[in-house]
């Protein structure tokens, strides 16, 4: 799959009789093979909703990245490629009609919402999951489509940047925070009640055809 002028990795799953895809920006240091990300698409396409995981680094910017820890935090660069993947959803047939969401996490929720931002027609949902919106700095006033925020609850720097970030933004916009969850969302229930929030978000504002959107 090309995004701008380089090939990702990525895996697409497109259930039936579905309506909104979620495209995944993955965190710090993580890839398509996330199991918490991986969980939450499992319960998406349950839901007759398609995903698309992807690669956002190449396997040569992945081994530099794990060297220097610099090009996770290049937001304009990881923006740029969902931007790219996007608009490949809208070229290709499979995806062609679906409206089309994203799902970030950590540091992927910055690039989500800066590549949101420059594609207000396209992008109609965003989800945050232990993010970092606040590196989408400028780009936070720009943003249209209606965003979750899900924070846990013994995340305390992270709820902080959540709400200055949510605070920026113009659009409709919630945060939710899970009670105990700290930033992986590694307690017991703590990723099944995102998993629940996400498709409740996405279902929401996906769920009726492209063609009938204004």
């Amino acid at each position: 799959m090309r995004s701008s002028s380089v090939s990702l990795d990525a895996d697409l799953s497109v259930p039936a009789s579905c309506n909104g895809i979620v495209l995944f920006a993955h965190g710090s240091g993580s890839s398509r093979l996330s199991p918490r990300n991986r969980q939450v698409a499992e319960s998406l396409n349950a839901s007759r909703l398609a995903t698309l995981l992807v690669d956002l680094l190449t396997p040569d910017e992945e081994a530099e990245d794990q060297r220097t820890r610099e090009l996770r935090f290049d937001i304009a660069m990881l923006a740029d490629r969902l931007v790219g993947l996007t608009d490949w959803l809208r070229s290709n047939d499979q995806t062609a009609n679906l409206r089309i969401g994203y799902f970030g996490a950590s540091t992927g929720a910055g690039a989500a919402l800066v590549a949101a931002a420059q594609r207000p027609d396209t992008v109609n949902a965003v989800v945050s999951r232990g993010g970092r919106p606040d590196l989408a700095g400028p780009a936070l006033e720009r943003v249209r489509a209606p965003t979750l925020l899900i924070v846990g609850g013994n995340d305390g720097p992270v709820i902080d940047m959540n709400s200055q970030a949510m605070a920026a933004m113009h659009c409709e916009k919630r945060m939710t925070i899970v009670p105990g969850a700290t930033h992986l969302f590694e307690e017991p229930d703590a990723l099944g009640a995102v998993s629940t929030l996400a498709r409740d978000w996405f279902k929401s504002h996906l769920n009726q055809p492209r063609s009938s959107a204004k």
